[in-house]
């Protein structure tokens, strides 16, 4: 795997623009436009600080957030928390602005927003390639200042169990993304609810070591016994790692307690603050947070113009935790539920490998020492 770079730019040396442009605190259109451009788990750095924002005719053009403080990336634990060290990124232009100067200038007048809050030095961090840091050198002075092996900063592969009710296509993208080495996990166990269920012979033909079918028998044990019944399956795997790919069962508040480190996939696009009942699109129009189990058909009932998807932190509020990523998907006129949920699916199986790599990057696990320079 490649070495990720963290680059340090002289503030003093960034030459000084007048021309305006001020860093600002992006509403929930940028942020929404930030994930359809870009990646998904963008708008969620992005809402950690302030951005600079390019736009024409108020459309947005490119961005670039500083001041992130609040991120937890693995590669944030040398300089970047020195007092005098300004956080820069993530950064990105639209294709067609590519190579226009654009980029350039939101880079420089970022730069200039981080100096005039004070600080001395930039630290852009987790930089690939030398096309990249060449890029930064010739633009601003950017030098690398520590290197870290990205193997070393997605280690240990923890010990993944998914759970799913139905057909598992999701759960097969991350098996398939496990097995050829482009997801750093391990996948030990699937949990279904559903002895139909397809995910069970995927499951089985992937060679996945456990595989539990535990179904909620209604007429012999009550709620309680099942959710107990469902926590020491879950348990005696022993997981780092839960996935919630389709699961089609409300979980119990001792089973999220018992398992602080799970994600779930959710067929809409929710907003970043847990607290709102209504999310921001890249139109400038706003549409309900479809939680809850039928997401896609509540949003067609609704005659809502967006969909999406969302991977986020379980919490015992229901589809209420810390997102991690998110896509917005336009609903094509007339759509049917099920052409739209395959349309979904198809971001889905990407966006979910992505919050698993940001997951496995942000772990509080002991951190790797970079390299100097």
């Amino acid at each position: 795997m490649p070495t990720l770079c963290n680059l340090v730019v002289d503030l003093s040396a960034v030459p000084l623009d007048s021309s305006g442009v001020r860093a600002e605190v992006a509403g929930d259109r940028t942020l929404a436009w930030i994930d359809e451009t870009f990646s998904g788990t963008w708008s969620c750095e992005a809402a950690a600080g302030v951005n600079v924002v390019a736009r024409r005719q108020d459309a947005p053009i490119g961005f670039a957030t500083l001041d992130a403080r609040a991120l937890k990336f693995r590669w944030l634990n040398g300089l970047a928390r020195e007092r005098d060290v300004g956080l820069f990124g993530p950064f990105g232009v639209v294709r067609e602005e590519r190579k226009t100067g654009l980029g350039v200038f939101i880079l420089r007048q970022a730069l200039q927003a981080l100096r005039e809050r004070g600080y001395a030095r930039a630290l852009i961090p987790a930089v690939s390639g030398e096309r990249l840091i060449r890029y930064y050198a010739d633009s601003v002075g950017a030098v690398v200042a520590e290197e870290f092996d990205r193997a070393a900063l997605l280690a240990p592969q923890p010990r993944t169990l998914v759970m799913a009710s139905g057909n598992g296509s999701n759960f097969q993208a991350v098996v398939d993304a496990s097995s050829n080495g482009n997801l750093p996990i391990e996948v030990v166990a699937l949990v279904s609810n559903d002895a139909g269920a397809y995910a069970i012979q995927r499951a089985r033909a992937a060679g996945v070591a456990a595989v539990h079918v535990v179904a909620w028998r209604r007429g012999e044990e009550t709620r309680a016994q099942y959710d107990e019944r469902l926590l020491e399956a879950v348990r005696f795997e022993a997981p780092d790692l839960v996935l919630l790919l389709g699961w089609m069962h409300l979980l119990s508040d001792a089973f999220v307690a018992a398992f602080p480190e799970m994600l779930n996939l959710h067929p809409a696009f929710l907003p970043l603050d847990p607290n709102c009942d209504d999310v921001g699109l890249p139109d400038g129009t706003r549409i309900p947070a479809f939680r809850g189990p039928r997401a896609v058909h509540d949003a067609l009932a609704a005659g809502s113009r967006w969909a999406g998807a969302t991977v986020h932190r379980v919490t015992p509020a229901t589809d209420r935790g810390p997102v991690l990523a998110r896509k917005p998907l336009p609903v094509e006129p007339q759509e049917e539920e099920a052409h739209l949920m395959e349309r979904i699916h198809a971001v889905e199986r990407d966006l979910v490998k992505g919050a698993i790599v940001r997951w496995l990057f942000e772990r509080p696990y002991p951190q790797p020492e970079p390299t100097l320079r």
